[in-house]
């Protein structure tokens, strides 16, 4: 009845906008969790759960999640904003956006970049891109695998590397 729905598909993320505003009472953090639903049209919602397309009336966004968790993709992103109520779903965790989520320091971002164009680091390489200490080296380094965005390498010592998770 109000703006149409609108759909936004960029590289790293799809997000889908439409009008209106969640019912009084339920919040974007409500919807990560069960709760009550409130469907603007009953009689469509009643034919979708008699139909099988939804198993319960307040479980859409907790499939969603569930979903996106399940591929190892990052929570969608669900917002009350302008008006209407907006929903993005990106494509992958290593997107600047979510990596800055996760408390990556500029060096951290850069070499996130740097694997994803080569393939892997290493510790001399991080030491030479971004004329830091051995050990600061290493610590950004040990905290992107404690992140679960680097793995490293069988080899220990010498031929040690990271790459991507």
């Amino acid at each position: 009845m109000g703006a149409m729905t609108q759909i936004r598909v960029y590289d790293d993320n799809i997000n889908v906008w439409n009008d209106g505003t969640l019912p009084a009472g339920i919040s974007s953090e409500a919807l990560k969790r069960p709760h009550r639903s409130n469907p603007r049209n009953p009689i469509i919602a009643d034919v979708c759960f008699k139909g099988g397309l939804i198993d319960s009336w307040g479980s859409g966004t907790i499939k969603i999640i569930d979903t996106c968790k399940q591929a190892e993709l990052p929570e969608p992103e669900l917002l009350e904003q302008e008006g209407g109520f907006s929903v993005t779903l990106f494509k992958n965790k290593l997107t600047v956006e979510q990596l800055t989520k996760l408390g990556l320091n500029e060096r951290q971002l850069k070499a996130v970049e740097y694997v994803k164009e080569k393939g892997k680091i290493t510790n001399k390489e991080y030491q030479e891109l971004f004329k830091v200490a051995r050990m600061t080296a290493t610590r950004d380094l040990t905290e992107l695998v404690d992140k679960a965005v680097f793995k490293s390498s069988e080899v220990k010592g010498a031929g040690s590397f990271y790459e991507l998770l």
